[in-house]
């Protein structure tokens, strides 16, 4: 039988990305994503539901994540669901589903994306305009001229 595992998400960030490394060297960031879904009830009345996802990004796009998002922004992500399991300290047995994120997009404005930096970002130099800024780096990283 064959198997899929395939997530598409677009939510805003419920905290800002926590970048770290692996022992080599991999960039690995994690951050939550909150989506929203409102409906109509039978009787009329108007819900919301918001599903908190946790996910986790490796490599250089992990470093573009943490330099351009921050809590808040709007962001689509494209990836495959991880199961985690550990042991708790008082030995109590925990698991987690969560989103390896293997693909992304920014939504929205990048200039807001940029207008209140986050103290754990590193300082940026002044240079051309932010969104240029962010699009230049971005065709770097994928191979554009």
């Amino acid at each position: 039988m064959p198997n899929f595992n395939r997530v598409m998400l677009i939510g805003h960030l419920t905290r800002d990305p926590q970048l770290s490394y692996t022992p080599n060297q991999t960039a690995v960031v994690d951050f939550g994503l909150a989506i929203n879904r409102n409906w109509t009830g039978q009787d009329g009345t108007k819900r919301d539901e918001i599903c908190f996802v946790d996910c986790r990004m490796f490599g250089k796009r992990a470093e573009v994540v943490n330099k351009y998002c921050q809590k808040g922004n709007p962001l689509f992500v494209e990836g495959r669901l991880t199961f985690d399991s550990w042991e708790a300290q008082d030995g109590s047995k925990r698991s987690k589903l969560k989103v390896t994120v293997e693909n992304f997009e920014f939504l929205g404005d990048g200039q807001k994306q940029q207008s209140q930096p986050s103290q754990s970002r590193e300082p940026e130099q002044p240079k051309q305009d932010g969104r240029q800024q962010q699009g230049d780096e971005i065709d770097d990283f994928l191979g554009k001229d």
